[in-house]
């Protein structure tokens, strides 16, 4: 292969120089020189081809990698939200209750949240955390259910059931509320 297109450079040569004659006394046909520049052409356009192909293996391998970086997790995450929402279910009635809570269980409760919220951060897991009187947004927020509250304009927030997360940029779990069908 690279002696034909040593044999091919040299005839280009002499035809760019106009030398006809030189390449008939080569022994080389003018046919010849046609079929060696169009088997050079495809083979050109063969390796084009394939080193984009190549380019674009690697763009979506990085990518790939990438995203399971991101992503892969989120099986775990998802499986982890219920012990969040179980500690901060522990928080609340410990807060709200009417019996003694010991000071040292409340406090490991506490630390072990702050653990738990230190490594969902480290992962890319956010709360969304909607507030009574916020907008409802479907993309953001499941509505767990409807309800006529006086004094609020249909589509606001009532109540806030379950805290929402997202792992970067995509939605883990919405946050589950109630939304007021108060039509002013």
């Amino acid at each position: 292969m690279a002696e034909k297109e040593e044999q091919l450079q040299s005839l280009d040569e002499l035809a760019a120089e106009g030398d006809e004659m030189e390449a008939a006394a080569a022994g080389v046909g003018f046919d010849e020189i046609e079929a060696l520049r169009a088997e050079r052409d495809d083979f050109r356009d063969k390796f084009m081809r394939a080193l984009a192909d190549a380019e674009n293996t690697r763009k979506r391998a990085d990518r790939d990698r990438r995203e399971a970086e991101d992503y892969g997790g989120s099986k775990l995450a998802r499986d982890l939200l219920p012990v969040y929402d179980n500690m901060r279910r522990a928080l609340d009635a410990a807060k709200e209750g009417e019996q003694e809570v010991p000071e040292a269980l409340l406090e490991g409760i506490q630390l072990t949240m702050r653990e738990l919220l230190n490594v969902f951060k480290k992962h890319g897991i956010e709360p969304i955390s909607p507030e009574v009187g916020d907008k409802f947004d479907p993309q953001m927020h499941q509505a767990m259910f409807e309800a006529p509250v006086p004094g609020t304009k249909a589509g606001d927030i009532i109540q806030v059931a379950a805290e929402g997360f997202m792992l970067h940029d995509r939605l883990l779990r919405p946050a589950q509320v109630g939304v007021s069908s108060t039509v002013a």
